[in-house]
């Protein structure tokens, strides 16, 4: 693509952050905005303008950006639910996409994004920021150089307290509200499961094949609003149905395991709780941690957090990612610890270039499915439910599809 021009669906929190910190920064042409709500879509508007670009067309409908012939490139950071419609879509009518995260309550939604994309063959990216973090790709570069051995198990969460953003969900018109109300799942797997898959080779020579879900109790919601919200007429008395804790197991098809954790109704710390166990060691990031099987660490074993926490940056200088030590001499950039900025750079690139995209719809449709898979699971109390393929197969070949 000789030049990309940007259709920004959802401007949202998350939306404005992008706009602001990464796509206008970037130097990227915005020329159509567009939100439900208008004064949100006059915001993007007005962002794109106080960076000194030409004002963008200003949409409340998702379809006229679709059609809009200044527009060639969909960003989509709206809702959970409507992030497939709109990229189907958009792929349908060519126009390249990158979509935000969050799972699929469907495993339909999840076979039409593949199947559009192979229907059409239109450039698509799933938005996973948390595989262009630092610690994660440093791990998954000593995955691959084999610093730790062979990779057996590895565990992530969603692990951050977001009691007041989905309690004050309807007066920030935010959708969280709205998906706790009326789901009990793992809704918003990615951002642990994306860069255990990278490691793990899901989709390029291995795949996840089954996955069984557990919920605790609803309850800590629930306790938030009663003590900070008494008054509301809404929600006074109303049940949640997401449970607080929702613990995932998934079994690949190498032997190899994945633990998923959600927990977002319950005072707690934030954490992805990314841990990678292989037969030569083992990186925590709870601890920023690297462990190995010599005779320095193994002496230490017992108290090794007293002694060696924090250790992993010692390693940066021979296993930091390329992308990363390229970021660094650059100078770190954009949202969330620079992940954002470097997502989008790699977009941008495999676009121009029209390269495969580093997150493709294989990836996104995998991924996805574990919130409608985890909803099947945790209704049949932890019942064992299949994984789909949804590479046709293509997975063993352990090359780019």
């Amino acid at each position: 693509m000789d030049k990309i021009r940007i259709g920004f669906i959802g401007i949202g929190c998350r939306g404005q952050e992008l706009l602001k910190a990464v796509i206008l920064p970037q130097g990227m042409e915005v020329t159509a905005v567009c939100d439900t709500y208008a004064d949100r879509a006059e915001c993007g508007a007005e962002l794109v303008e106080k960076a000194g670009r030409q004002r963008p067309h200003v949409y409340t409908e998702y379809r006229d950006v679709i059609d809009d012939p200044a527009v060639n490139t969909v960003i989509i950071a709206t809702a959970w639910e409507s992030h497939v419609e709109i990229a189907v879509a958009s792929m349908r009518a060519g126009k390249a996409v990158a979509m935000e995260v969050g799972g699929s309550y469907t495993l339909d939604q999840c076979y039409e994004l593949v199947e559009t994309y192979e229907a059409t063959k239109t450039p698509f990216m799933f938005l996973e920021n948390c595989c262009f973090g630092r610690r994660e790709m440093m791990v998954l570069t000593m995955a691959e150089q084999g610093l730790l051995g062979e990779i057996v198990h590895c565990s992530g969460g969603y692990q951050h307290d977001l009691r007041k953003e989905i309690a004050y969900g309807r007066e920030n018109r935010h959708y969280r509200l709205r998906n706790y109300l009326s789901h009990n799942c793992d809704n918003y797997p990615t951002h642990d499961l994306g860069p255990i898959a990278k490691i793990l080779k899901i989709n390029h020579g291995n795949r996840m094949v089954t996955l069984s879900s557990t919920a605790s109790r609803a309850a800590g919601l629930e306790a938030y609003i009663r003590d900070v919200k008494p008054d509301d007429a809404f929600l006074r008395g109303r049940r949640v149905a997401q449970g607080d804790v929702v613990t995932t197991v998934i079994r690949c098809a190498d032997g190899s395991t994945i633990l998923l954790t959600l927990d977002t109704t319950l005072p707690r710390y934030y954490s992805r709780g990314f841990t990678v166990r292989g037969t030569k060691g083992m990186y925590e990031e709870a601890t920023d941690s690297v462990f190995l099987d010599c005779p320095e660490h193994r002496a230490h074993d017992f108290d090794w957090l007293s002694k060696c926490a924090r250790n992993a940056k010692e390693y940066e200088d021979q296993y930091d990612h390329p992308l990363w030590k390229q970021f660094l001499s650059d100078g770190v950039q954009g949202g969330h610890d620079g992940m954002d900025w470097l997502e989008f750079k790699e977009f941008f690139r495999a676009l121009r270039e029209n390269a495969p995209m580093p997150v493709d719809v294989y990836d996104a449709a995998s991924w996805m499915a574990v919130t409608a898979l985890s909803e099947m699971s945790v209704a049949r109390n932890g019942a064992v439910v299949d994984m789909p393929d949804f590479t046709g197969g293509k997975w063993h070949l352990g090359m780019g599809i």
